[in-house]
């Protein structure tokens, strides 16, 4: 059935969403929306190392990169936190334990339809920029680098601070 559902569709690149009665920014670029460079975990970090940084620098989440570029997924301090305190995790554990692998990412070329329609189920959205990287001999493959994180709350502050009635 989810054939038949235009959000699932578009977010997944089926459909382009050329409907009418749409709001001034849906057809808006991402990149419009000048995110702040991220902060990023890797995966060693230990649950205490990365609450104190989150409660430090004022983020509820960040990105886990491994060093070879690959992301893993994303951690939040109150995942975090609340891991801790029922005992699933010890502060020592690496931020991995407590980790979402499942996320949802969005190119800076994407529109801010196609984001609001993610962030519909999802608190966030990783933005994300794809580049081929070669080898030395000659191979080559498509790496993902981590340009930001938004929210819904990034979207509203776009909207209501660019609204055109």
């Amino acid at each position: 059935s989810k054939f038949v559902n235009d959000e699932w569709m578009i977010k997944n690149g089926f459909l382009n969403d050329a409907q009418e009665h749409r709001p001034w920014w849906w057809n808006i670029k991402v990149q419009k929306l000048n995110l702040s460079a991220p902060l990023i975990l890797l995966p060693e970090v230990s649950c205490q190392k990365a609450i104190e940084i989150l409660q430090e620098k004022g983020y509820d989440q960040a990105p886990v990169v491994a060093e070879s570029g690959l992301i893993l997924g994303m951690v939040t301090l109150s995942n975090t936190l609340s891991s801790v305190q029922d005992g699933n995790v010890e502060f020592s554990d690496p931020v991995t334990k407590v980790t979402y692998d499942q996320f949802s990412k969005v190119g800076l070329e994407d529109s801010l339809g196609k984001l609001s329609c993610l962030l519909e189920n999802d608190h966030f959205a990783i933005v994300v920029h794809e580049q081929m990287q070669f080898s030395g001999n000659g191979g080559s493959s498509t790496k993902q680098t981590v340009l930001g994180v938004v929210t819904a709350m990034d979207l509203l502050t776009f909207v209501s601070s660019n609204d055109k009635k």
